[in-house]
């Protein structure tokens, strides 16, 4: 499944869901490399 992350204030990473850490941030997979940050929440359409 693809997932947005953001690491920090203004990086935003997205990716293969990899695994979830204990405090609520995820871990995605970009190519050889794997991010962990916090997801970002999706846009709801009204």
């Amino acid at each position: 499944m693809l997932r947005t992350i953001t690491m920090g204030s203004c990086v935003s990473v997205q990716g293969l869901l990899v695994g979830q850490m204990a405090d609520g941030r995820i871990a995605v997979k970009v190519d050889e490399k794997t991010f962990v940050g916090y997801p970002v929440a999706p846009i709801r359409k009204s």
